[in-house]
C-alpha cells in the first residue's frame, strides 16, 4: 500500500476530489486511487498535486523509514 496524505490535506483546505483532480489535470478517479493507495502517484502527478494544494511534494508523500 502506498502511504500518502492527499486525502488529509485535500480536505483540509476543502478540496473536493474532482476539483483536485481538475486543478492537477489528473482524472477524478485516480485522485481516488492515489488517495486509497491502489495507485502509486507517478512523478508529475506528485507535483501536479503538490502544486494544486500549495504543500510541498515531500508533505503529501512522505518517505517511509
Amino acid at each position: 500500500m502506498n502511504r500518502n496524505r492527499v486525502r488529509e490535506i485535500r480536505e483540509k483546505v476543502g478540496m473536493s476530489q474532482v476539483e483536485l483532480g481538475c486543478r492537477a489535470r489528473i482524472a477524478s478517479t485516480n485522485i481516488s486511487s492515489i488517495e486509497c493507495g491502489r495507485l502509486a502517484a507517478w512523478p508529475k502527478a506528485r507535483k501536479a498535486l503538490a502544486k494544486a494544494l500549495k504543500v510541498p511534494e515531500a508533505e503529501l508523500f512522505p518517505r517511509e523509514e
